[in-house]
This record gives C-alpha cells, structure tokens and sequence, in this order.
C-alpha cells in the first residue's frame, strides 16, 4: 500500500522548507494542529522517508572548490559490485542507479584538482566499470529544495 500524505503534512513540511530550525510550538501555532500532533507528524515524515531533517552545508565554505557529476557505465554483470565500491566513496554524497547511456550518476565534491583526478581514477579501475563522463559546475543556475507544488490527496 502506497503512503501518503495529507494537507496538514504538506503545511508542516512547506514551513520547515522555509525554516529548518522552526520549533514544534510555531509550526503548531501556524498549522492549527496541538505541538503533540506537528511532534507525531514529523517523527511518521522522517521514519517513513517522506523528509529528512538535516543541516544544509555550504561546500565552497568547507574548502570544497570543484563539484560536479560522475556519469558511470558498468557491464551488467557487475553493477550491483560497482554500486557497493560507489557508495564507500567520501567524496560522492549522491549516487543513483540511472536508465540511458550510463548507469550511475554521481554527484561530487573535491577540494582540488589532483583530488578530483584521484577520484576518476578510483572510479575508472573499479574491477566493471567500462566508461565515465565527468562534469564540473561553473554556476548554480537555479538551486531550490522545497519542489514546488505537491499535490496531496
């Protein structure tokens, strides 16, 4: 059965997308729900993977100069080998099973050069592996997380 969720939980996300740090008490004030309520709400969005509470982290701040993405191709027979070597990678905070040319898509983030040549590299000589496309980002165009409008049942 398929999860949903209702329009008090799409209020209760919408304020957090505005202010992650909101407390219980508003967003119970602003939705009209008790603090019991907005507490029970949010610990069934998270356990169920509807949001995740995280803190936001400004890479270029970190010292993390080059991001970009990975796009991997592997023989089929070594995907699920090649997906397990991908996620122990530090540097990849993304990666995802894709359908079209490649397999994977993988986001990263490097603090040099000669990093990001170790991470292909890497990559590259994982035993399945048969090609890489790299990009680098110059300039965010648009960056936004809170995904527009959901419409909720």
């Amino acid at each position: 059965m398929e999860k949903r969720i209702d329009a008090t939980d799409m209020k209760i996300i919408r304020l957090l997308q505005k202010n992650g740090r909101m407390s219980n008490t508003e967003i119970a004030k602003q939705t009209g729900v008790s603090e019991t309520t907005v507490r029970y709400r949010l610990q069934r969005l998270t356990r169920e993977d509807f949001i995740q509470i995280v803190a936001m982290v400004n890479p270029l701040k970190l010292g993390f100069g080059i991001e970009g993405i990975i796009r991997i191709k592997a023989d089929i027979k070594a995907i699920h080998k090649v997906a397990e070597k991908l996620k122990a990678i530090d540097a990849l905070y993304f990666v995802a099973r894709s359908m079209g040319a490649y397999d994977f898509d993988a986001e990263y983030y490097v603090k040099s050069s000669s990093e990001l040549k170790e991470l292909i590299d890497t990559i590259n000589a994982m035993h399945g592996v048969t090609d890489t496309d790299v990009t680098t980002v110059l300039d965010y165009v648009k960056e936004r997380y809170d995904f527009g409008d959901l419409d909720v049942e």
